[in-house]
């Protein structure tokens, strides 16, 4: 092993993508090993965008895998399903693959540079804390000061743009994360029902098991799915938009508008970075 590993973590999101493109451009000298960390319950759209990253950075990207999958740990955690409080599926299927996969490399010694992509706006933000002395978290676009727009910028002079599921949501992650919103939910049952009847079903077990938890706050997936319901939540996702367009100021330093992410419209959230950056 050499003395030193550079690594950068992907989720099929924007901003980690981003930093994959800005370290490739400019830090070429650096032999970075760049990484998914594959749940096997992650959009379509994930994988076609990391296809296409593939493309641009010239080289294969890692795929670390679970040593069990959802079905053995939502067994292990009684049929709870994870949640903002409880969020064993990052802990049991994204950090623990990584940290099993870097554990050689610092037990050998290797100092592991690990590249996390919070951006200068995202103060509120931190990313995976180093608990071993050999390695250390880096945050470029902090030092950078690059933010939302320029991350965005990145992409589109790279010729990748935004992944294609940004057209409906605008986090990466398991098609069932918690941390949708609500028209989220909505827009995953008409883009993909499979995936929202798989989430419906591991909701239903839960339930049925004693989980005080359901996917989204305050209601299931089946309520949620109701023509009216529907209908309800679409209304006052556009009444939410409105107002937000309404006090959106033009930058004419930019000459497109910075589409805006479903944090814009209900709030700043402490999502998973390794899930969703």
């Amino acid at each position: 092993m050499s003395n030193e590993l550079h690594v950068l973590g992907l989720s099929g999101g924007r901003d980690s993508a981003a930093l994959a493109v800005y370290m490739r451009q400019y830090h070429p000298q650096l032999d970075i090993e760049y990484f998914f960390t594959d749940t096997g319950k992650e959009l379509p759209e994930v994988y076609e965008f990391l296809g296409r990253l593939e493309g641009f950075l010239g080289r294969r990207i890692l795929r670390l895998n679970p040593d069990r999958d959802f079905d053995f740990w939502l067994k292990q955690y009684n049929n709870f399903l994870p949640s903002p409080q409880t969020r064993w599926c990052t802990r049991q299927l994204k950090l623990k693959p990584f940290e099993m996969w870097i554990r050689p490399h610092l037990d050998a010694g290797t100092r592991v540079y690990s590249y996390v992509a919070i951006r200068a706006d995202e103060e509120y933000r931190d990313g995976y804390t180093s608990k071993h002395k050999n390695l250390e978290v880096l945050l470029p676009f902090r030092t950078s000061g690059i933010d939302k727009a320029g991350v965005i910028e990145i992409l589109e002079s790279a010729g990748l743009g935004l992944p294609r599921y940004y057209d409906w949501r605008t986090r990466s992650g398991c098609t069932f994360c918690f941390f949708q919103q609500k028209v989220e939910w909505v827009r995953l049952l008409e883009r993909h029902p499979e995936a929202f009847a798989e989430a419906m079903r591991y909701e239903k077990t839960a339930v049925e098991h004693g989980s005080p938890f359901t996917w989204s706050h305050g209601e299931s997936l089946e309520e949620l799915s109701q023509p009216g319901r529907i209908a309800a939540i679409k209304a006052e996702h556009e009444r939410r938009l409105a107002r937000m367009k309404a006090r959106q100021q033009a930058n004419p330093l930019r000459t497109n508008n910075e589409p805006l992410d479903i944090d814009d419209l209900y709030g700043k959230a402490k999502i998973c970075i390794t899930c969703h950056k």
